[in-house]
């Protein structure tokens, strides 16, 4: 057979309760194991009498009744088949399970039992002992289940099932018994008195028990005939109880739900009126006593049916008591059933929203695990952060307490070479002026301290004037060139033929150079006569216009302009207080300024070309201005207008160092009163103030105040704040972060290896301005 194929077990029961559950239950229990059957409940349709109507007081004639009663009492005893039925298919509980209605014909049912197994084709045939018929004596019952043993087809398993066990039917000494698989002879049908009895206190007593468990308050019913408390129903059973004890002692032959239509009335007259027939032989006398005999007997008899039927309408008022208290009580528990169904379908509810509560309660207490353990893997990599930081500070620590200890000794170093820088200094003062009484000395004997070079050797330096080593075209030289003389890099600067340059002008300028000498001008270190060129030092960056335009080459700094402007400043009024005869440059430009490989400024060009009668002082101080406003923008040719002026000052210039220096050089071209010898010392002080104006670390400044960070914290999202401002970012109550990150918590944690370097780097600040201003 196949697996998924559902086998049928038909179960054939009778209108006997306990029998039917006995016997449903045991086939349940035989194919529990069996996962695709489905169930058959076999049972005889209900068939009412149109002569007789059958009561708790026996079996009465229906014409003594009214229709509408007639039925009430047929749909009621309909009703009660139903219901049985119903119970039967709940017995089956989650097995599949139908009923099936056998027509009762005028057949035997042992004959229209074995008609039923070939026309439905039942292999499995679970049978009752009340089946056969409810009226049944156990005697026919056994006899019509034998029958059916021996004559049902071979493809039929058949199971006899008596007070819930299994029983076959054994012939022994002529006679038919059941006996069970131990071989016990199973005892006859139970006495009805019992199951009746059973079934009422069942139906009255069950739910009322269950109900006072339950302390139910549906007691209270609208009805006034649910009043009856639990006294008077047991009150109630007893006498029903009595009643059907008188029904059993009339020795009725058939049972309550029987159907036998067959009786015929018997007429206590017909047994009279045949004997008169018999008589005719007999005298007239005997006839006439036999007659009055008889309608003795007749009378009598009529007497003793007036009673009974006097009794006959005392049982069917107290049936119709019965009937009515029976139907107040299955009005009551019905409604208590159905107020325990509503009270069980709102618990449900309760139950699935309390459910639903306990569902969401371990949601939340799930989020609330994970947050803990993210909190404590958090904690962890703080502690783990927190001890890494602790031996950084330690280290640190260290390291400040080396640093501030080097920091001191080179303070005390500042203070010595300060002290010996103010000795160089009177030193120097005092070799310059002994420098310029040589020097008056030497051009009053006229005499040179710069060293000749020949020609070979001027040939030699430049590689025989070689196009790759020369640099550029004077004019008043021919060509400037690279060349290399006794290992060291000079500037060869030749004189054009055509310029007309006597011998004698050529050796005074050269008496007049040599003395010349000053660390921001271009020294002279030699000459040649012939061909007529000098030798000057080489300075490695070129010229100050090629570094302020050339993006490749090293980057020169607001400060670097700042310290070259001083420079060309230190040089030119070196020149302009010259004794016994001041020089005046008159084309100081970027392109007559050297940058040496420090990016040191030194003048070039200075009493190398003739000046015009207006050249004086004044002219090279205008010429400072023009070269700083130059510094400032980069190149040459700007504009005139001080406001456009401004947005052509480069990016790297601090607004207000910019702003001053643009002041100064506006000075210096217009103000008559303006000396290089204060322009020096406004930049210096320029300078001094630019260095306040060095680049702080981004990492040194707080993303909300754009501040230098005194207390620096670190918050959840991993960047350092100042701790006045995170503290009142988070009291608002934001939950993102002045770096749009969201932060998890509100902790904050203090960062001293931060605080350390800001407190380091302010001293390194501090110190760089000393020396800067010195």
């Amino acid at each position: 057979m196949d697996a998924t194929q559902t086998e049928k077990i038909y179960v054939a029961v009778g209108y006997d309760v306990l029998d039917g559950f006995q016997t449903l239950d045991w086939a349940l229990k035989k194919w529990n194991s069996h996962p695709n059957i489905s169930i058959i409940i076999l049972h005889v349709k209900y068939n009412p009498s149109n002569h007789h109507v059958y009561t708790l007081l026996g079996k009465l004639p229906a014409k003594g009744a009214c229709e509408e009663k007639l039925e009430r009492i047929r749909n009621y005893e309909q009703n009660i088949i139903n219901n049985l039925l119903s119970k039967y298919i709940a017995l089956c509980d989650k097995v599949p399970a139908e009923t099936f209605e056998v027509e009762k014909f005028d057949k035997p049912m042992q004959n229209l039992t074995i008609d039923l197994i070939l026309g439905l084709g039942i292999t499995k045939l679970v049978i009752g002992f009340s089946f056969m018929r409810p009226s049944m004596k156990s005697k026919d019952a056994m006899n019509g289940l034998f029958y059916v043993h021996q004559h049902k087809p071979d493809f039929c398993e058949l199971f006899i099932i008596c007070g819930g066990k299994q029983v076959s039917p054994r012939v022994k000494n002529d006679e038919i018994t059941m006996e069970d698989d131990s071989g016990v002879k199973v005892a006859k049908m139970r006495d009805y008195k019992t199951n009746f009895k059973d079934c009422i206190v069942r139906i009255c007593c069950d739910k009322s028990t269950i109900d006072s468990n339950q302390g139910c308050s549906s007691r209270s019913s609208t009805s006034s005939e649910s009043q009856i408390d639990q006294n008077e129903w047991e009150f109630y059973i007893r006498e029903i109880d009595n009643y059907f004890q008188e029904l059993v002692s009339l020795n009725m032959e058939e049972g309550i739900y029987g159907q036998d239509d067959d009786d015929s009335y018997f007429s206590p007259i017909e047994p009279f009126v045949q004997q008169l027939k018999n008589s005719h032989n007999k005298s007239g006398a005997e006839k006439l006593k036999i007659l009055i005999d008889k309608l003795n007997e007749a009378y009598d008899t009529i007497q003793m049916k007036r009673k009974e039927e006097k009794e006959n309408l005392e049982r069917h008022a107290k049936a119709e008591w019965a009937f009515y208290i029976s139907n107040l009580r299955e009005e009551e528990l019905e409604n208590l059933k159905n107020e325990e169904v509503a009270r069980k379908e709102e618990l449900n509810k309760e139950l699935n929203i309390e459910k639903e509560q306990i569902q969401i309660i371990k949601m939340d207490i799930e989020d609330i695990e994970q947050s803990l353990s993210s909190m404590e893997e958090l904690q962890l990599e703080l502690q783990n952060k927190l001890h890494d930081s602790t031996l950084e500070i330690s280290e640190c620590e260290t390291e400040f307490e080396n640093i501030m200890a080097e920091r001191t000794k080179m303070l005390m170093e500042i203070e010595e070479l300060s002290r010996q820088r103010d000795v160089l200094n009177k030193t120097i003062m005092f070799f310059k002026e002994k420098d310029g009484k040589e020097m008056c000395n030497k051009l009053t004997e006229k005499s040179c301290c710069l060293e000749e070079y020949t020609e070979e050797e001027i040939i030699m330096a430049t590689n025989n004037f070689s196009e790759y080593l020369r640099l550029t075209s004077g004019r008043d030289w021919s060509n400037v060139y690279r060349g290399n003389i006794n290992n060291s890099d000079v500037t060869i600067m030749m004189i054009d033929s055509t310029f007309a340059l006597s011998q004698q002008d050529f050796q005074a300028k050269l008496m007049y150079l040599c003395n010349i000498r000053h660390p921001h001008l271009v020294a002279v270190l030699g000459f040649c006569s012939d061909p007529k060129c000098l030798v000057f030092e080489y300075m490695h960056n070129g010229t100050l216009e090629e570094a302020l335009l050339c993006k490749t080459t090293r980057g020169v700094s607001y400060q670097d302009c700042i310290r070259i402007a001083k420079e060309v400043c230190s040089g030119m009024g070196f020149l302009n207080t010259l004794q016994p005869r001041s020089i005046i440059h008159c084309h100081i430009s970027p392109s007559n300024i050297l940058l040496d490989k420090n990016l040191v400024a030194k003048v070039a060009g200075f009493e190398l070309h003739g000046c015009n009668e207006e050249c004086n002082v004044k002219s090279d101080k205008k010429a400072i201005g023009v070269l700083l406003l130059h510094l400032l923008t980069g190149r040459g040719n700007w504009t005139i207008d001080m406001e456009a002026f401004s947005d052509e000052i480069g990016d790297e210039w601090p607004f207000d160092v910019a702003r001053e220096i643009l002041e100064l050089a506006i000075r210096c071209i217009s103000s008559e009163e303006m000396i290089i010898t204060r322009v020096m010392k406004e930049l210096n002080e320029i300078k001094g103030k630019g260095c306040d104006s060095i680049k702080v670390p981004n990492s040194f400044l707080c993303p909300i105040l754009k501040k230098v960070m005194r207390n620096p914290h670190i918050a959840a999202d991993g960047y350092s704040y100042e701790l006045e401002a995170i503290e009142e970012w988070l009291d608002s109550g934001n939950k993102i972060s002045p770096k749009s990150l969201r932060l998890d918590n509100t902790l904050l944690f203090p960062n001293h290896n931060l605080r350390s370097l800001i407190q380091y780097w302010h001293s390194n600040i501090s110190a760089t301005n000393k020396r800067i201003i010195y």
